[in-house]
Order: C-alpha cells, then structure tokens, then sequence
C-alpha cells in the first residue's frame, strides 16, 4: 500500500480536488473529518454529479458528492482479498483503514508488483474494464 495518502476535507472544493486528482494522476481522493475517513471522491462523481448536472464547479464541496459508502480494507487484510474486492466493487484503489483512520491506500498496480498476484490483479482490472461498458 502507499502510505503517503493525499487526502481532503468536506469543504474541499471539487476544483481543488481535481487538482489533486491532476497533480497525484489519481482518480479519487479520500475525505477526512479530523483523520477520520469519511467518504471518498471519484473523478467519476465530479463529472457526472457536477459537470453533466450543469453545476458551478466553484460552489460545489466534497460534501456535496462525495461517496459515504466507502470499501475499504484494514493494513493486515489478505492481498487476495484485496483483489477480489476491487474486483466485485468496480474500484481501482482502496482506502486503508486502522480504527477509522485512514492509514493509506492500495491500488490495483500495488498488486500487479507482487508477482504471485499478477493474475488476479488482472483479472481484477479485467473485471473493472468491463464493468465500464456496461
């Protein structure tokens, strides 16, 4: 997992975390109250419950839109159930929780790396992949 999580609160504008999501290349960005996770943002949730809604982008706060629903994993959870969760769920990254706070994030590519998992990380984004066409 990547310890070093770039995170936002629930005033964030969306703007701002776009420009996060620009400067990490990164899809979606964790909310935090207080180092507590809270939800989660995807570049997903900005176009379409922001920019297709026709919104001001400059008004527009984390809060707003973010995903409460969040999937997450704990630091000593299995690898492999890391995998299939990204793969049931459609995520490409998940938040890692220690007693509600936000430790870091795993990414489909952190399980490619170890190559015992190569294949299940794959299918794992072959799963994603496909899920967006639906």
């Amino acid at each position: 997992m990547t310890s070093s999580v770039d995170w936002v609160t629930p005033d964030t504008t969306v703007v701002k975390v776009a420009q996060l999501m620009k400067k990490d290349d990164v899809g979606s960005i964790p909310i935090c109250q207080d180092n507590n996770l809270i939800g989660i943002i995807t570049d997903r949730d900005i176009v379409l419950k922001v920019v297709a809604a026709g919104g001001n982008t400059n008004n527009v706060s984390c809060k707003d839109i973010m995903s409460k629903d969040i999937i997450s994993v704990t630091a000593d959870q299995d690898v492999h159930e890391a995998a299939n969760m990204m793969s049931k769920y459609q995520v490409r990254r998940l938040p890692v929780i220690e007693n509600g706070k936000l430790v870091g994030i795993v990414a489909i590519g952190d399980l490619a790396i170890e190559k015992i998992h190569i294949n299940e990380a794959g299918d794992a984004l072959s799963d994603i992949s496909q899920g967006a066409h639906h």
